[in-house]
């Protein structure tokens, strides 16, 4: 095993390579050696990111690549990282697409490139450690901190309503946190722990942990996020650049769930278990409600913005239903729609970039235009609706196999989904790739470039991947949810 203290070079790289660019002069000269800069430092965060894969021990379902010492001596609060099968692929899925929205930006982003590069590695550090730490006031501080290069990445960067979207999604983000903050107050004043390992259990009345699960599910329910806390998404995607809209469906949406799983789960069962029948509804609601919006959508990108809230909604049902297939499920749902949201948004990018329009009606016959640009998007989009052999099968199937055990109204609240998505995404793709082209500034539309073609096919290989190879990633979390379950079901026995 390595000895070194891996994780935290992973998580404070991206910061020196931010350190370097802060040095580097900004002008017309200098501008490609700062973005070259942030890519390089991102892309070596992602091959480190990967030792922690090989060197990870599937059969361990405690803490691995632990790093601790002592931060604030007085209270007993430690700077405590470590990682489980469960924040393992959180972390590779965070290193594996900020290099691909550094390079989708290199010609997009034409001012304050500095500051732009400096936001995504700011972002990247925020976002790693927040998966790495394991003691909560650790956790809270990244868990907070990435809202900030991120309203900045919308709030500069992007479109013309950017003020307006970045304000609102600050907002909403920012008071469902506070409820954060006076939870993790309270746990400490009941127990002095602050270590996440530790807490996992039954330390509290049922009466406490239903105030510190609904002060927790205030935040991560906008995070995901679940109806009807969703509003702020959809202006947030079609306002944010498109490496923005990449991470913010790519990754930020995943730090709800994984709240969900480590926080109440892991320490409030009973509470968990009296809101299941809560947690279902929303779900079915919303999966139901904002695929019916997805498909009045005329905006390309909004179409998938609230997609995700639907997809998000089958990870919600998954984790809450507690049993191996459906949180298997939703952590590999969690894991193929970071990528496959991802990829739908580049795709959406690359002809926005084009023809600066992201509305349904201007596209038609872009097959005719661009064969590998549709053969792409085509892929991308069958493992956004679950065909089988890609990523989003995998998922879907193991939650629904999980929610037999609980109720067919989920089962089927849960398969209406997985139909509707399969509704408007095909038919999105009729109206934009099939047909003739009626509108004559696409005859001038150029096919994917070699750029474009190194950011989407490590994208399009891990949708096969997932879906051909499931067992790769399910091995490394299986254990770790068992140890999850078996706390819960024991709790809730009694």
């Amino acid at each position: 095993m390595i000895s070194w203290p891996l994780l935290s070079v992973i998580i404070f790289l991206p910061l020196f390579g931010a350190l370097i660019i802060l040095l580097i002069k900004e002008d017309e000269n200098t501008s490609s050696n700062i973005r070259w800069a942030a890519l390089w430092t991102s892309l070596g965060v992602f091959f480190l990111s990967l030792l922690l894969w090989v060197q990870f021990d599937y059969s361990n379902s405690t803490y691995q690549f632990e790093e601790k010492f002592k931060w604030f001596e007085d209270i007993n609060i430690y700077y405590h990282v470590g990682i489980d099968g469960i924040s393992l692929f959180m972390i590779i899925l965070s290193t594996f697409l900020t290099p691909l929205c550094i390079l989708s930006s290199w010609r997009c982003i034409k001012f304050r490139v500095k500051e732009y590069m400096l936001a995504f590695l700011f972002l990247e550090t925020f976002m790693i450690g927040m998966f790495a730490s394991i003691d909560i006031l650790l956790f809270y501080i990244f868990f907070e901190a990435v809202l900030i290069p991120m309203y900045i990445i919308i709030g500069i960067w992007g479109g013309e309503r950017r003020i307006y979207a970045s304000f609102k999604f600050f907002l909403y983000t920012l008071l469902g946190s506070v409820l954060m903050l006076i939870a993790i107050i309270v746990i400490y004043k009941l127990t002095g722990l602050m270590s996440i390992e530790l807490l996992q259990g039954n330390y509290f009345q049922k009466n406490t942990q239903i105030f510190l699960w609904i002060a927790f599910f205030a935040s991560f329910a906008v995070k995901i996020p679940m109806w009807p806390f969703h509003t702020w998404l959809p202006d947030a995607h079609v306002e944010a650049p498109t490496a923005g809209s990449v991470i913010l469906a790519g990754v930020l949406l995943k730090m709800g769930g994984y709240g969900f799983i480590r926080f109440s789960l892991g320490m409030l069962p009973e509470a968990s278990a009296y809101f299941m029948p809560l947690i279902m509804t929303l779900s079915i609601i919303a999966i139901i409600y904002t695929s019916l919006v997805a498909l009045a959508q005329t905006d390309i990108k909004k179409l998938i913005a609230y997609s995700s809230v639907a997809h998000m909604g089958i990870v919600t049902i998954g984790i809450f239903l507690v049993n191996q297939q459906a949180l298997e499920g939703a952590m590999i749902q969690m894991i193929s729609h970071g990528i496959v949201s991802a990829a739908l948004f580049l795709c959406v990018g690359v002809i926005y970039d084009r023809m600066h329009s992201r509305e349904i009606s201007f596209y038609s016959g872009l097959v005719n235009k661009m064969p590998i640009y549709s053969t792409v998007f085509m892929i991308v989009l069958l493992g956004s609706v679950g065909l089988p052999g890609t990523s989003g099968f995998i998922g879907e199937f193991l939650v629904i196999v999980g929610a037999f055990k609980y109720s067919s109204i989920v089962v089927i609240g849960a398969a209406s989904g997985i139909l509707l998505s399969a509704v408007y995404m095909l038919y999105l793709y009729k109206r934009v790739f099939f047909g003739i082209i009626n509108n004559e500034k696409l005859n001038s539309i150029l096919d994917l470039s070699i750029r474009e073609k190194i950011i989407l096919i490590p994208l399009v290989l891990a949708v096969l991947l997932i879906g051909l190879l499931p067992n790769l990633f399910i091995e490394p979390m299986s254990r770790s949810l068992e140890l999850i379950i078996i706390n819960y079901e024991i709790v809730n026995a009694k």
